[in-house]
């Protein structure tokens, strides 16, 4: 199986766009760390990500379980030519790692990696949100993103340290095969009532605690909206 090569680290600030009262929700006033830039040379990642990252809103992103997002570079093409997303490009979807040789199919939970003097652990897949939906005027695209699979996916920090793009990660663990990142997806977006997958992908110890409370929640008999994650104040 090759090594997954990340071409390009990238980190951002937190910028505010659009017009405060304008009328159409799309364009009022929002503030984001998704516009990232690509950075040269060795870059910190501490427990809670890249030191020069920025997160915008704390409780719905970043934090030890969400330090780091990666995105495989190659999904790209399909956004543009597939979804006509002509604009989309390496960086659009917000991800501090683009990485080639890899993808939802090959990465599982709990995949651990050392990515030069650090070692990361995939915790989750990304739940896509409103953010690249306002940057692209797509009202639907967090569930154009969920369908197709083409999420990305986060990593934990298990010990900080330098790294730097254009360089492979070397696979250390790998304790559940089975569960890769598009096994994940399914179970959470298609599968949302097979119990005993809810049930399986929930006991695994390294899946990431906020994807656990989701999961529980559905084999307790609850099901909660995602309107608010998917859509938030892009609409009225």
């Amino acid at each position: 199986m090759p090594k997954p090569f990340v071409n390009k680290i990238m980190t951002g600030k937190v910028k505010r766009m659009g017009t405060p009262d304008a009328r159409a929700p799309m364009e009022r006033e929002w503030e984001s760390g998704i516009f990232k830039n690509i950075m040269d040379g060795p870059q910190w990642i501490g427990n809670e990500g890249f030191s020069t990252d920025e997160i915008a809103d704390k409780k719905a992103h970043g934090g030890p379980e969400k330090a780091v997002f990666a995105y495989p570079s190659k999904h790209y093409r399909y956004w543009r030519e597939d979804m006509n997303i002509t604009e989309m490009g390496v960086g659009a979807m917000g991800e501090n790692l683009s990485l080639e040789k890899a993808d939802e199919t090959t990465i599982c939970i709990g995949d651990t990696y050392r990515f030069g003097d650090s070692i990361i652990q995939v915790s989750q897949p990304r739940r896509p949100c409103w953010k690249p939906a306002r940057r692209f005027r797509v009202m639907d695209l967090a569930l154009k993103i969920q369908n197709s699979g083409r999420t990305g996916w986060y990593f934990r920090v298990l010990r900080e340290g330098y790294a730097e793009g254009d360089r492979e990660m070397e696979l250390i663990e790998r304790p559940y095969p089975e569960w890769t990142i598009a096994a994940a997806n399914e179970v959470m977006y298609v599968k949302k009532r097979d119990l005993d997958l809810i049930e399986q992908l929930a006991s695994l110890e390294l899946l990431a605690p906020n994807w656990k409370k989701s999961l529980n929640k559905r084999l307790q008999g609850k099901q909660s909206s995602d309107a608010k994650r998917v859509y938030g104040p892009n609409k009225d």
